[in-house]
């Protein structure tokens, strides 16, 4: 019972951190050295990466009719432009793609670090307060997802390579990328989402296969509780996000950001 209530605590901090631009594998990283999960190092790796699946599929129910090219309720001309907006996904997920599947044990043995998580998190917090100093009383060129050229999408896909490292946050780098290429706060959130389908789905099934399908029924079950909850907690994550950048910018995060990351690098260096 102990382990599947830190399992939830770990569902809750993944759905809420996959989102918001704060980091999900930095905070899940984090959390586990204090509750001490009761699993091998392997299967907590797994772990951090397969309970993913349960916040993307939460993007999957809430855009299904944005992202379905089939639906009976969009003309022929809807219906091309979803298939636009998946391809200009797919180009933007290739760099992401290349890097993480070749470069995926190194990156587990050496960057997985308190002192990188900390660095990243306070890099990243320092530049959405500069992007969004830098970009105040301009009017964005794309405030569309269908304005989103195919250069563009590829160019926020090399943002989303740097989030690789741990701290960095995925919707972080590709939602500074984005700002920073001229999309609108909510073209930028909107598009990092869709990004996450395909390059979540293929990272769990790399940890799955690394893993093995040798699960025990203990295994099992906190992957299921852990995605269950990750998907509730990232639906409401997601509905507040896109509602709150209607009004305000990024910056909260970044000041957000460079506080857990001091507090983080004080923590490591002088406690543990």
């Amino acid at each position: 019972m102990l382990e599947m209530l830190k399992v939830i605590l770990l569902g809750i901090v993944e759905g809420i951190t996959e989102w918001l631009p704060i980091s999900s594998t930095g905070h899940l990283i984090l959390v586990d050295e204090f509750i001490k999960l009761q699993a091998s190092a392997a299967f907590k790796e797994m772990f951090n990466v397969v309970i993913q699946l349960g916040a993307i599929m939460a993007v999957v129910v809430l855009y299904f009719h944005k992202l379905n090219p089939f639906s009976p309720k969009k003309t022929q001309k809807q219906k091309a432009w979803t298939i636009q907006l998946w391809m200009k996904v797919i180009v933007a997920c290739i760099p992401a793609g290349v890097i993480g599947i070749l470069f995926d044990d190194w990156m587990e043995a050496h960057l997985h670090k308190p002192e990188i998580i900390s660095a990243m998190l306070i890099l990243y917090g320092i530049l959405f307060i500069v992007v969004e100093n830098w970009n105040k009383g301009k009017t964005p060129k794309v405030t569309k997802l269908s304005q989103l050229s195919y250069q563009t999408a590829l160019l926020i896909g090399g943002w989303q390579v740097l989030s690789l490292i741990p701290g960095t946050s995925r919707s972080g780098a590709t939602i500074v990328g984005a700002l920073l290429l001229g999309t609108s706060r909510y073209v930028a959130a909107e598009f990092t989402f869709f990004l996450a389908i395909p390059v979540m789905f293929g990272a769990s099934f790399v940890k799955i296969l690394k893993f093995g399908l040798s699960f025990t029924a203990m295994e099992a079950a906190m992957l299921l509780v852990g995605c269950l909850v990750a998907f509730v907690v990232s639906v409401i994550a997601i509905k507040f996000l896109m509602g709150y950048i209607k009004k305000n910018d990024f910056k909260v995060f970044g000041y957000y950001r460079i506080i857990l990351g001091a507090l983080v690098l004080l923590y490591f260096t002088v406690f543990a």
